[in-house]
């Protein structure tokens, strides 16, 4: 599976049925080669107008199953937001 295929996937999380929104970036491992975290845009600021400023970062492991159209992920949404600047 390619990033491109990866990013057309909606992010569903299993805890709360909340949709998270699309894979924005990956994070992976240069020693190892291997995927790390999927990184998802947050919500936006105000009524969608000024963009995000945190973003869910998404252990690999959370990640419970990749379907054609969308990715099952089972986090604590308050504790994977963070601040995009971090």
């Amino acid at each position: 599976m390619r990033l491109c295929d990866l990013r057309q996937k909606e992010v569903i999380n299993c805890r709360d049925c909340a949709r998270l929104g699309f894979v924005g970036d990956v994070e992976f491992s240069i020693a190892t080669g291997c995927l790390e975290k999927l990184i998802v845009p947050g919500p936006c600021k105000l009524f969608g107008l000024f963009g995000q400023d945190h973003e869910y970062i998404i252990p690999w492991c959370a990640i419970k199953q990749i379907g054609p159209d969308i990715i099952l992920v089972d986090i604590d949404s308050k504790t994977s937001l963070k601040a995009s600047h971090d």
